[in-house]
């Protein structure tokens, strides 16, 4: 079994999107990604009572920017959906979500 503190080595970083539901967030959320050569690998969402709820798995190997740039961009954008938009290193997502 893999250390918890080991580094994966890669560049894939999760996504999470929490706010009211309302038109385009996900066009929103993924324009940024595109617009910066982020790749998405896997996307999940739902709406619970109301409130929009996506996680998001992306790769940033071909990103134009940075991990801390695209936190930025994407909060901005949150700001302007009215949600709240976190990115964070695959390795740091895993291991604040272990059981």
């Amino acid at each position: 079994m893999k250390d918890l503190n080991e580094s994966t080595g890669s560049n894939r970083i999760a996504i999470t999107v929490i706010g009211p539901d309302r038109v385009g967030i996900i066009a929103g959320v993924t324009s940024i990604l595109a617009d910066n050569g982020v790749n998405i690998l896997d996307i999940n969402q739902t709406v619970m009572q109301g409130y929009f709820v996506m996680v998001l798995m992306a790769d940033m190997d071909t990103s134009s920017v940075d991990l801390l740039t695209l936190k930025d961009l994407l909060a901005k954008k949150g700001e302007d959906l009215q949600v709240r938009i976190d990115a964070q290193h695959e390795d740091v997502f895993k291991f604040m979500h272990r059981i």
